[in-house]
C-alpha cells in the first residue's frame, strides 16, 4: 500500500486523538495505513436471527425490534439491570444489560435514551432458557436505529479485530470504517499487472474493502485470497533471494574427511547405523565440504537417531580444527544432548562444554572464557548462547534442535557469532515438503524415514486412569519404569485439569504407595530438574510423574509405559513426542491415552494416535487441525509476517505465489523494471530493513 493519505498518523483520524492513538500502537497501528493492515480475526454472520431456538455457529442472536417498556433495578451498591421489552418478528423479547455503577456518571444514561418507549434498536447477545414463553436476550451490544452507524455493526458479516486495552470492538471498527472511506482508494497494488491478471485477483482497495466490511462470503474469500497471495509472493520471493545470496557465498574454510575422530567413534557406538542415517550423514558431509555455507533441515521421527547424526558432523567440524554449537530450547534437552555427547565421545580428545541461561554467574565465566581460548570444542547449550558475550573464534558448524521453538532471527544471531557457517537445523515434527519450502525456504531437506532396527512397536490405546495404572504396576513389577505426565502444573481454577503437583501427592500416597514416585516439571530449579531425571534414569525412582517438560529430551530404555492425563489437551505433536519417550529399549512398550474428549476434533486426534505410530502422518494430520502457525510455533509465523495467510489451507495460492516468485526473479533477478518496482520496495521494507534475510541494494 502506498499513497500519502495512508501515511496520516491516526491521532488525527476523527475520534482517536492522542490518548486512543497511544492504546492503537500497542496494537502496531500508527497510520491509515496500518489500520488498514490491521484485519479481523474472524467475520460474525449478524443479519437478523430466523429462529431464536435454533442456535447459530457464533451462539449469538441478533434481533430488530420496537422498545415498549423499560426499566432500571438495582441489585446491589455497585451493579445495575436495565431490562427493556421489544417487540419484534418473534414476540414479545425481553432485553437484559447488566451495568457496574460509578459514582462519576450514570452508567445508564445513554442507554435509557436508546430503550426510551417506542425507539427501535438492533441488540446482539446470547438467548438466555425460554422458561416463561418469553424470551430473554442478555445483551452484548446495541444498536439505535435513528444511528445509521449501526450499518457498520449489525445486517452484516461483522468483522470482528484483535484488540489491546483501552480499545472496543465498536470503536475499532468505527475507525477501520472511516479509514477505509479516506484512504482505500489511494492504496496501490504491489503485486506486478501481469500476475493480478493471470491470478484473476482482485484491485488494492478492493481486497481492502472486501477484507474489512465483506458484502458477502464469496466477496470476503476473494479478498482474503489477494491479501495473502501478496502475503505469500513477498515470502516466496524472499526465500529465493536468500538462497540464492548465501549460495554467492564462499565460506573461509573447507572440510577434509580425515576420520581422525568419526572412525572412532563409529566404531564405539556399539550399533550400527540404519541406511537412512547413513545416506543423511553423506547428504550432510557433501553440503559442508562446498564452498558456499550449507543450510539443511534434518528431519526425522522420534527416535530416528538424529543426535548421532547431527554429532558426526560437530565431528567433522572439529576434526578440521573448528567449533561446533548445538543449540537447544530447553535446559533439559540441552543437559540430555550433554550426557549423550558425552557418553557418545568417552575416550576421544573431544571437549564438550555446556552453558544455559541458569549456569552460575563464576561458572559461567569460566565457560566463556574456553570457549572463546578454543578449549571448547563442542559446546551445548539454550538460548543463552546467544548472548553478545560468548564469542566463538572458531566456530564452523552450528545445530538447532527442535528448530520450530527458535525463530529466524535466532538463527540469524548464531550464525553471525562465526563467519558464513555451516548450519544444521533439526526437528522431530517432520514437515510437508512444500510447508518446508515455505517455512524454511532457504534450508535444503534431509529425511530419516527409517527407525532403528528391534524397537518393537508401541502399543497405543484410550483408556480409563485404573486400567493405565495396572499396567504401569505390571510393568514396575517386572522390573520396568514408567512416565505418568500431566498438563499442568498447580491447580487451576479456570480449567478442569488435573495438576502434577497434587496428582503426585495422590499416586505417592494412595494409588502406588510401595513405589518410588519421583515429581518434574518446568517450575523446578535447573540442578533439581536435572537431579531427579538422572536419578530416574538410573533406575533410583520406578514412576516419574512429569508435565511435559519430558516432551523432548530424556532417553531411559528401561522406561515402558507412559500415561498421559487429559491427553485430550494436547496437540498430536505434542502427544507424539511425548509417546517417544518410550519404547527406546528392547521391551514392549504401552502408551495409554486417559481422556474424556468433549469434542468430535479432539476424539479423532486420539483415535489418530492409537491408530498409527508414523509421525508423518500424525504431522499432517496436526497441520490440518491446528495449522502451522501454532505447529511450527508463534514466533515463527510472527516473522514470515503473515495476517492472512494460512500455510496450510492455501497450498495452492502457495505454490502459484512460489511458481510466479521464480518466473519473476528469471526475467528481472533485482526487480528493477518499473512495474516490479512497488514490490522491490515493499520487499525491501519487510526482509531487508525490518528481518535482514536479504540484500537487493
Amino acid at each position: 500500500m502506498t499513497g500519502e493519505s495512508l501515511r496520516q498518523p491516526i491521532q488525527y483520524l476523527k475520534g482517536v486523538g492522542p490518548r486512543r492513538a497511544l492504546f492503537f500502537e500497542h496494537l502496531g497501528v500508527k497510520t491509515l495505513g496500518d489500520i488498514l493492515a490491521h484485519y479481523p480475526r474472524l467475520w460474525q454472520d449478524r443479519h437478523e436471527t430466523r429462529s431464536l431456538s435454533l442456535p447459530t455457529p457464533s451462539a449469538l442472536v441478533v434481533v430488530r425490534g420496537r422498545v415498549l417498556r423499560a426499566a432500571t433495578h438495582h441489585a446491589g451498591p455497585r451493579l445495575a439491570i436495565h431490562k427493556a421489552t421489544l417487540a419484534t418478528a418473534h414476540g414479545k423479547v425481553e432485553c437484559v444489560w447488566f451495568k457496574h455503577l460509578s459514582r462519576r456518571y450514570d452508567a445508564f444514561a445513554s442507554l435509557k435514551k436508546d430503550t426510551a418507549d417506542g425507539a427501535d434498536i438492533w441488540v446482539i447477545g446470547h438467548v438466555e432458557p425460554d422458561l416463561t414463553g418469553i424470551h430473554e436476550i442478555r445483551v452484548d451490544e446495541h444498536y439505535p436505529l435513528s444511528d445509521e452507524r449501526w450499518r457498520i455493526h449489525v445486517g452484516r458479516l461483522t468483522p470482528i479485530y484483535p484488540l489491546t486495552k483501552g480499545l472496543s470492538q465498536r470503536f475499532v471498527r468505527e475507525a477501520a470504517h472511516k479509514a477505509l472511506e479516506l484512504a482505500a482508494d489511494t492504496a496501490r497494488d504491489i503485486v506486478p499487472s501481469e500476475l493480478m491478471l493471470k491470478r484473476t485477483l482482485l484491485a488494492a482497495p478492493q481486497a481492502l474493502r472486501g477484507i474489512h466490511f465483506p458484502r458477502s462470503e464469496a466477496e470476503l474469500e476473494a479478498a482474503r485470497a489477494r491479501l495473502a497471495y501478496e502475503e505469500l509472493l513477498l515470502l516466496e520471493l524472499a526465500w529465493i533471494l536468500k538462497r540464492r545470496q548465501t549460495r554467492d557465498l564462499i565460506k573461509p574454510f573447507s572440510y577434509d574427511i580425515k576420520r581422525t575422530l568419526l572412525s572412532p567413534f563409529r566404531q564405539a557406538l556399539g550399533f550400527e547405523l540404519t541406511h537412512a542415517q547413513k545416506r543423511v550423514i553423506n547428504e550432510i558431509f557433501d553440503d559442508m565440504r562446498r564452498a558456499s555455507p550449507m543450510t539443511r533441515l534434518l528431519q526425522g521421527d522420534v527416535g530416528s537417531g538424529k543426535t548421532v547424526v547431527a554429532l558426526s558432523a560437530l565431528l567433522l567440524a572439529v576434526e578440521n580444527g573448528g567449533q561446533g554449537v548445538l543449540m537447544a530450547p530447553t535446559e533439559i534437552l540441552a543437559d540430555q544432548h550433554r550426557t549423550t555427547l558425552e557418553r557418545f565421545l568417552k575416550g576421544l580428545p573431544v571437549t564438550v562444554a555446556s552453558l544455559t541461561s541458569r549456569t552460575p554467574k563464576k561458572e559461567r565465566e569460566r565457560i566463556i572464557a574456553s570457549i572463546r581460548d578454543g578449549d571448547a570444542d563442542i559446546v551445548v547449550g539454550t538460548h543463552a548462547l546467544l548472548e553478545g558475550d560468548v564469542m566463538i573464534p572458531r566456530l564452523r558448524l552450528a545445530v538447532i534442535d527442535e528448530q520450530h521453538r527458535f525463530g529466524v532471527r535466532q538463527r540469524t544471531t548464531l550464525r553471525q557469532k562465526g563467519s558464513l557457517i555451516d548450519l544444521l537445523v533439526m526437528t522431530a515434527t517432520p514437515i510437508p515438503r512444500t510447508l518446508a519450502l515455505s517455512l524454511y525456504g532457504d534450508l535444503e531437506a534431509s529425511t530419516i524415514d527409517e527407525l532403528p532396527p528391534g524397537r518393537p512397536p508401541i502399543k497405543t490405546c484410550l483408556s480409563n486412569e485404573s486400567e493405565a495404572f495396572a499396567t504401569v504396576r505390571r510393568e514396575v513389577a517386572a522390573g520396568r519404569q514408567a512416565y505418568v505426565v500431566y498438563p499442568i502444573i498447580e491447580e487451576s481454577a479456570r480449567l478442569d485439569l488435573q495438576s502434577a503437583k497434587t496428582e503426585f501427592k495422590r499416586l505417592k500416597t494412595s494409588v502406588f504407595p510401595d513405589l518410588k514416585v519421583a515429581l518434574v516439571h518446568g517450575a523446578l530449579p535447573g540442578k533439581l530438574k536435572t537431579k531427579v531425571m538422572t536419578a530416574f534414569a538410573s533406575g533410583e525412582f520406578d514412576v516419574l510423574v512429569a508435565t511435559p517438560v519430558i516432551e523432548v529430551g530424556i532417553d531411559v530404555s528401561n522406561a515402558t509405559v507412559m500415561v498421559i492425563q487429559n491427553a485430550d489437551r494436547f496437540g498430536m505433536a505434542s502427544l507424539h513426542q511425548l509417546r517417544g519417550r518410550i519404547g527406546r529399549g528392547a521391551s514392549e512398550s504401552f502408551c495409554h491415552l486417559v481422556a474424556d474428549p468433549h469434542t468430535a476434533q479432539a476424539k479423532h486426534r486420539l483415535d489418530i494416535m492409537a491408530a498409527t505410530s508414523d509421525g508423518f502422518r500424525i504431522g499432517e494430520e496436526d497441520l490440518k487441525l491446528r495449522g502451522p502457525g501454532e505447529l511450527m510455533g508463534i514466533a515463527q509465523h510472527g516473522e514470515l509476517a503473515l495476517a492472512v495467510a494460512d500455510l496450510f489451507k492455501d497450498g495452492e495460492l502457495l505454490r502459484f505465489a512460489r511458481e510466479d516468485a521464480e518466473a519473476l526473479l528469471r526475467c528481472d533477478p533485482k526487480l528493477l523494471a518499473p512495474g516490479h518496482k512497488p514490490l522491490r520496495e515493499r520487499l525491501i521494507a519487510l526482509y531487508q530493513s525490518r528481518w535482514n534475510w536479504i540484500d537487493l541494494a
